[in-house]
This record gives C-alpha cells, structure tokens and sequence, in this order.
C-alpha cells in the first residue's frame, strides 16, 4: 500500500481542512500530521481505496477508510478524541508533579 498522491490528497481536501484545524496537530508533509515530535496521521492508497494510519492510542498506528463522508466524519470524531484525552492525561500529569 502506497502513500497517497496528491490527486488521492484531493479527494480528502474537506477533512484535511478539518485536520489542519484541529489543535495539536501539525501537518508537516500534505496530509502527513503529526503531534508533538511524533508521527500521527497518514493517508495511503490501494486498490481498495483510501486509508488513514493514525495512532489513536498514541502508541501504534490503526488503519481506517476514509472513503466516504461517513468514514472521514468517523476518523476526525476519533483523532479529536485522542488528542482530547491526551491533553486531559498530560494535564493530570502535570498537575500531579506541581
């Protein structure tokens, strides 16, 4: 499975506008994202369609489509509430060294 071209790129053009608006993530390659220093979010294409490989548990990468408007919506609602959990987590981390 390859990464995705910029023309498969552009079939998602409306969730990476999403993504990039998404706090706590930098885009540093098209839709490459990552937070922090480490890797994220990508996009690949095969022959079965579009995918994303997100580490949602912050550990290992989690292959999911995102070929329809239904499977995009999935992938952000997931992504926001992974970064939203880590925050909450680093923050209870932080507050307990104080």
């Amino acid at each position: 499975m390859k990464h995705a071209s910029h023309a498969s790129l552009a079939r998602l053009a409306s969730l990476l506008e999403q993504l990039r608006a998404t706090s706590g993530l930098i885009e540093r390659t098209p839709g490459s994202f990552y937070r922090q220093s480490a890797a994220f979010l990508h996009f690949h294409e095969d022959p079965a369609g579009l995918f994303a490989d997100a580490k949602l548990d912050l550990v290992s990468f989690e292959r999911l489509p995102v070929n329809t408007r239904t499977e995009q919506s999935a992938l952000l609602r997931a992504v926001r509430l992974a970064l939203s959990d880590a925050a909450n987590t680093e923050a209870n981390a932080r507050g307990k060294n104080v």
